[in-house]
């Protein structure tokens, strides 16, 4: 059950493999360790995601299983995402808003991006990854010392798939959901000929 070979996307027509299996689990082996190296591979593919103007305005606080800022980072989800703690590793994903409206805009298009890369990587070497909005914002502010222009968007957990009997029963019924999208002519609104 939960096997990345059974959760792939129901597309249209083909699309790259990785990106057909990227999907968002909530179920982390509490043992598997994140080697190093895969860790930075993650943060490298979001570091070269596309950025406005060349502004780079995403920055990650980084926290390992069992280290300082893995405990500050898991203290600051909200109660839904205490699924969360069993991940490898929590990863901040900030940015930098800049000096108006439109560097605001454009830096949080740059965070999908790169959290967009990160997950594909992640998929790449047999990871999983789930981003997670349900964290105290303010808290991780004052936690890290974050200045005024660097919004924490998001918190996201990085590890292996865990085993759903020991997840729970809710977590394995709301990953075990169909995977569903709209279909295209929804979400194009001028579909070409």
């Amino acid at each position: 059950m939960h096997r990345a070979s059974d959760r792939l996307a129901a597309t249209s027509v083909p699309i790259h493999p990785d990106i057909a299996a990227r999907w968002s689990p909530r179920a982390f082996d509490p043992n598997a360790a994140l080697p190093h190296e895969d860790l930075a591979a993650l943060l490298e593919a979001a570091r070269w995601a596309a950025t406005w103007g060349g502004r780079q305005p995403v920055r990650f606080i980084v926290g390992v299983r069992g280290d300082e800022t893995f405990v500050t980072l898991a203290g600051l989800l909200r109660r839904g995402n205490s699924y969360a703690r069993a991940a490898s590793a929590l990863i901040l994903l900030c940015a930098d808003a800049g000096p108006d409206e439109r560097t605001a805009l454009y830096s949080t298009v740059d965070a999908g991006s790169a959290m967009a890369n990160l997950s594909v990587e992640a998929v790449s070497r047999g990871l999983i990854v789930h981003p997670m909005a349900g964290f105290d914002v303010p808290g991780t502010v004052e936690a890290f010392g974050l200045p005024e222009t660097l919004r924490p968007l998001m918190v996201i957990a990085v590890g292996t798939l865990g085993d759903y009997a020991a997840a729970g029963p809710d977590i394995a019924e709301r990953d075990g959901r169909p995977r569903a999208r709209l279909p295209l002519d929804e979400v194009v609104l001028n579909w070409p000929v």
